[in-house]
C-alpha cells in the first residue's frame, strides 16, 4: 500500500510535464502557421539583363532552402533582355515558395519585360503612382517595332479592335509569340489576357488604379506592411496545388547581391566586357611575339575568359568578334607586308564595324557606347601605325651587325701573306684569305664570308692611302 501510494505522485508529475510539452508545441506550431516566419525581400531595380536573372534566381533558390514563407520581388524596370526575362519566369512558375511582384515604391515601372514577369508571378501587386505595359519586342530590326499604328475601323469605339498585322514575316512570328507566351501567363492566374496582347501588338500602358480595374494586377498596396495585410489569407496557384498565404506577423528580410553577382554586374557590362575582350587579344598577342614574358599572356588569358563569359550570357552577334579579330590580324600584317596603308587601313574599318555590331540588340543598355568604339579604334590604329613607322625607320637604317654588315667592308693587313693572313676590320682581327698578295698595311675589301674566315680582295697602294 505504501509504495502504490508513493508512486501516485510520480505519475501525476508525469502527465502535468507531458501536458505542457504539449500545449507548448501546440502553441509554437500555431505561432509559425499564424505567419511567425519570414519573407525574402529582393530588389529588382534597373535594366533586366545576366545579373538580375542572375540574382532573382539565386534568390528563389536561397528561400526554397531557407524554407521561406513568401518572395518578394520589388521591382522597377524599364524592361530588359528577353533570355533574362524568360529565365527569371521560369523559375518564378517553378518556385514552391510563393512569388509575390510589387511595383513600388511610387513612380516606378514595370514596363515591357517587367509586365510578363509581374504576370507570371502568384501575386501581382502594384503601389499607386506606378504603371506597367509597353511590351512590345523591341530586338527585331534595326529601330525595333515601333508602334503599331491602330486598325481603320467604323467602330471607333471599340477599344478590343485588334490591329493588322504589320512588318515582315519575322516581325510578325515574333509578336505573336509573344503574345502567346504573355497570354498563357494571364490564364495561369486568371488575369487579364486580352489587355496584355494589347500590350504587346500596341504597346499600351496602365496606371495601377486602372490596373486594378482592368483585372491585370491582384493588389494595390501603399507599402510592404500594407501589401502583407492585403494578402493575408489569400489562395493562389503554386504549382499543381492551392496555397493560402499567411502573411501576418512574417519578417521581411532583405538579400543583398553576394560578390559574385555584383562581379557578374561588372563584366556584363557591355562596354567592360568589349574592353577586356580587346585586352586578352593585345595580351596574347605579346605573349606570342616574345615568348616569356609571361605577365602578358597570364593577364590576357584571364580577360579574354571573363570577356568570353561575359558574351555568353549577352546578345552577341559573333560575326562582330570575326571582324574585330580579321581587324586586328589586317594591322598586324601591315607590319610585316608593308602595304603603304592599305591593310592597316582595312583593317581599322573592319574593327570599327565589328565593335558597332558586336552587341545585337536594339536595348540602349546594352549596347556599346559609340565614344568607347571611336576612341578604342583610334588608339588601336594609331598603336599599330607607330609600329610600322618605327620598323620603316629601322629598315633604312644601315646594317650594323652580322654578315651582311660584314660584305662590302674595308679592313687592313695586320701583316705580309700570300693566302691565309689576318686583317683588321672594326677593330677586330680575323682571318682572312686574299685572292693576292697582301703587304702589310695594304687596304682590302671583304668580298664575302666562309665561317669565320673573310674572303678579301687587295686594294690598290694608291685606295689603301
Amino acid at each position: 500500500m505504501t509504495q502504490r501510494a508513493s508512486s501516485r505522485p510520480a505519475w501525476r508529475v508525469a502527465a502535468v510535464l507531458i501536458t505542457a510539452t504539449a500545449a507548448l508545441w501546440w502553441g509554437w506550431h500555431s505561432a509559425l502557421s499564424a505567419g511567425s516566419g519570414r519573407a525574402w525581400l529582393l530588389e529588382l531595380d534597373g535594366i533586366i539583363g545576366p545579373a538580375t536573372s542572375d540574382f532573382i534566381l539565386r534568390g528563389l533558390d536561397q528561400a526554397q532552402e531557407d524554407q521561406a514563407e513568401l518572395v518578394i520581388i520589388r521591382m522597377n524596370t524599364p524592361g530588359g533582355l528577353d533570355t533574362s526575362m524568360r529565365e527569371i519566369i521560369k523559375h518564378i512558375l517553378a518556385s514552391p515558395v510563393p512569388v509575390i511582384t510589387y511595383v513600388s515604391p511610387a513612380g516606378s515601372r514595370a514596363a515591357s519585360a517587367g509586365t510578363y514577369i509581374l504576370y507570371a508571378s502568384h501575386v501581382a501587386a502594384m503601389a499607386p503612382a506606378t504603371n506597367l505595359g509597353a511590351a512590345t519586342p523591341v530586338k527585331l530590326t534595326p529601330g525595333g517595332l515601333g508602334t503599331p499604328k491602330p486598325p481603320e475601323s467604323k467602330d471607333q469605339d471599340d477599344e478590343e479592335a485588334k490591329p493588322k498585322a504589320t512588318g515582315d514575316a519575322m516581325e510578325r512570328k515574333i509578336v505573336n509569340d509573344a503574345v502567346a507566351y504573355i497570354r498563357g501567363l494571364a490564364a495561369l492566374h486568371e488575369r487579364n489576357a486580352d489587355w496584355a496582347e494589347r500590350a504587346v501588338r500596341e504597346g499600351v500602358s496602365l496606371t495601377a488604379t486602372d490596373a486594378l480595374e482592368h483585372n491585370v494586377v491582384d493588389v494595390l498596396a501603399d507599402d510592404l506592411d500594407d501589401l502583407l495585410a492585403q494578402v493575408d489569407g489569400r489562395s493562389v496557384r503554386v504549382g499543381d496545388k492551392t496555397v493560402e498565404l499567411r502573411t501576418a506577423g512574417l519578417q521581411i528580410e532583405t538579400l543583398e547581391p553576394d560578390w559574385r553577382n555584383k562581379l557578374l554586374g561588372i563584366i556584363t557590362n557591355p562596354n567592360v566586357a568589349y574592353i577586356l575582350m580587346l585586352l586578352g587579344i593585345y595580351g596574347l598577342f605579346f605573349e606570342l611575339s616574345n615568348p616569356g614574358s609571361i605577365f602578358p599572356g597570364v593577364i590576357g588569358g584571364i580577360c579574354i575568359l571573363l570577356a568570353l563569359y561575359a558574351f555568353h550570357v549577352l546578345p552577341v552577334d559573333y560575326a562582330g568578334i570575326a571582324l574585330i579579330v580579321l581587324g586586328l590580324a589586317l594591322m598586324v600584317a601591315e607590319l610585316f607586308a608593308p602595304s603603304f596603308g592599305i591593310l592597316g587601313i582595312g583593317g581599322a574599318v573592319a574593327f570599327l564595324i565589328g565593335s558597332m555590331i558586336l552587341i545585337d540588340t536594339d536595348i540602349e543598355a546594352f549596347q556599346i557606347s559609340l565614344p568607347v568604339i571611336v576612341a578604342v579604334t583610334i588608339a588601336t590604329a594609331l598603336f599599330v601605325f607607330s609600329l610600322i613607322s618605327l620598323v620603316l625607320r629601322q629598315r633604312r637604317k644601315p646594317v650594323v651587325s652580322g654578315r651582311e654588315q660584314m660584305i662590302g667592308s674595308l679592313g687592313e693587313a695586320v701583316a705580309a701573306f700570300d693566302d691565309v693572313g689576318h686583317i683588321r676590320v672594326h677593330g677586330e682581327i680575323w682571318e682572312a684569305r686574299t685572292s693576292g698578295p697582301v703587304q702589310p698595311g695594304q687596304r682590302v675589301k671583304v668580298k664575302d664570308m666562309q665561317g669565320l674566315t673573310l674572303l678579301v680582295e687587295p686594294l690598290s697602294m694608291e685606295n689603301s692611302l
